[in-house]
């Protein structure tokens, strides 16, 4: 009798927990950031903390590095539920929905703060709009400010019109935009850079700071034009059935750890950013300063050319409405 009482128990801890490891929800999340980087590392504190926060019940994966193939992979791997999540950067968001396109607008943006301002004003309708398209936003990732690294000096706009820059494959749309602007775009993955820059496949690349030290394209690229173009922002996001499947109980603790991280890359980025041109400096990088009026012209017109053709009209101007309010709200303190 005791021992057929020492099965059932047996069998019925062994029930539990197969009921338990089937009920867990392993979400796998890509992204092209290189390990150990500074959103790298935040990406992988923020799954402990998940993990921590649901029993176990909530783990993520996450593969670094491009290690899942470039953006426009990883988004059709998450349509397929091979992969589940993806910290994006610009590129990979507007592949999403042209509203992300955004934050390319040249000079549209002139702080953080102001930057940050507007993403928390334009988050509730662009979680929105991916949330129909499959996808659930789950918090910003901000990688820096955009400048122009090339391999030869750039001192007009003549110049940079010239060269082969480097713009991300998947956005069709806005490879065609730089070149309805006069420009020379080779469209390619993030991963692909370096192997542009030493065939010569590319002989410019937009990109911040932080970025040019950590994958080491400023040695291809010895110049940067100080033009502070456009913030770059990513976003991590997950799919519709990845989510669903958490218990309701839990995303509230997933969606404070994603703010935790949020705000770290907000507070650190920046600083990171400017550390980063000082070495780059120290190893021989060239700084050109692009603040002239012929730099400020050139981005006027191209702002201009993107509303309605790169970014919706209703976009932009709610971007638009936000900003000023900002800008009023702090000229006046």
């Amino acid at each position: 009798m005791k021992a057929h009482a020492g099965r059932a128990a047996a069998l019925a801890l062994l029930a539990l927990a197969l009921a338990s490891a089937a009920s867990a929800q392993n979400i796998k999340l890509a992204s092209v950031v290189p390990e150990n980087s500074i959103w790298d590392k935040n990406i992988k504190q923020m799954g402990a903390e998940w993990s921590q926060a649901t029993g176990g019940r909530v783990t993520l994966t996450v593969y670094a590095g491009g290690t899942q193939g470039d953006e426009a992979t990883v988004l059709r791997k998450m349509r397929l539920d091979a992969l589940q999540a993806a910290s994006f950067t610009g590129g990979g968001l507007g592949g999403i929905d042209p509203a992300f396109n955004l934050f390319n607008v040249p000079f549209f943006f002139e702080s953080y703060d102001e930057l940050n301002a507007v993403t928390d004003a334009l988050t509730p309708v662009l979680a929105k709009r991916i949330e129909a398209k499959g996808f659930v936003f789950i918090n910003w990732g901000h990688g820096g400010w955009t400048q122009v690294f090339t391999k030869n000096p750039v001192k007009s706009v003549a110049d940079l019109k010239k060269a082969k820059l480097w713009t991300s494959a998947g956005n069709d749309r806005m490879v065609q935009w730089f070149k309805a602007n006069g420009f020379e775009p080779r469209a390619m993955a993030m991963t692909d850079i370096m192997t542009g820059l030493t065939t010569g496949m590319v002989d410019a690349v937009p990109t911040t700071p932080l970025a040019a030290l950590l994958f080491q394209w400023y040695k291809q690229t010895p110049n940067m034009l100080d033009i502070g173009l456009a913030p770059v922002v990513g976003a991590t996001v997950v799919t519709k059935k990845a989510w669903n499947a958490v218990p309701a109980a839990d995303k509230p603790k997933l969606l404070a750890s994603a703010a935790a991280v949020q705000k770290r890359l907000q507070d650190e980025v920046p600083k990171q950013e400017t550390a980063s041109i000082a070495e780059m400096k120290r190893r021989g990088l060239v700084v050109t300063d692009a603040s002239g009026p012929e730099w400020r012209k050139e981005a006027d017109g191209l702002a201009a050319t993107m509303r309605g053709e790169m970014v919706p009209k209703d976009i932009f101007d709610l971007a638009l409405k936000a900003r000023d309010a900002y800008r009023k709200q702090h000229a006046a303190k």
